[in-house]
């Protein structure tokens, strides 16, 4: 029910800055994200390891974060955003996971779409994953 009510009450929020067709923020005003860091680096991992990264973040705004989708740029990267919103002054995580079963370098891009400022963000995962073993002859 708590949820319920954030969410509309930013709805409510929103809609009340609307002016003539137009959207007229007040500079300071409004959710914003803002990540710990924008890259992660994976460094150099063995081939098969664990996958799994979080990317920190505050919501520096002055009303609640909500994240409505969360992208990877291939099907080897899979981020998991939090459903629940993030009220100002708290942070948050979303996990990452890369299928290390790919080997060699990569970069790949997260998009996370919010009811943020700038209502779309990119943040990058990166690293190299070793060679695995060869496969037995038979």
């Amino acid at each position: 029910m708590k949820n319920l009510f954030i969410a509309l009450f930013a709805m409510i929020s929103f809609t009340a800055a609307a002016q003539d067709g137009g959207l007229e923020l007040v500079s300071g005003e409004g959710a914003t994200i803002e990540f710990v860091e924008e890259v992660l680096d994976y460094g150099t991992i063995e081939h098969k390891s664990d996958g799994v990264r979080y990317f920190e973040f505050k919501n520096t705004g002055t009303e609640p974060l909500i994240i409505s989708n969360c992208k990877g740029s291939c099907g080897c990267t899979v981020p998991q955003c939090p459903k629940e919103p993030i009220l100002p002054g708290e942070t948050g995580k979303i996990k990452v996971k890369y299928d290390t079963k790919r080997t060699g370098a990569f970069t790949k891009n997260v998009t996370v779409t919010s009811n943020a400022v700038t209502p779309s963000k990119t943040v990058k995962i990166k690293g190299n994953v070793l060679p695995g073993e060869p496969a037995p002859a038979k």
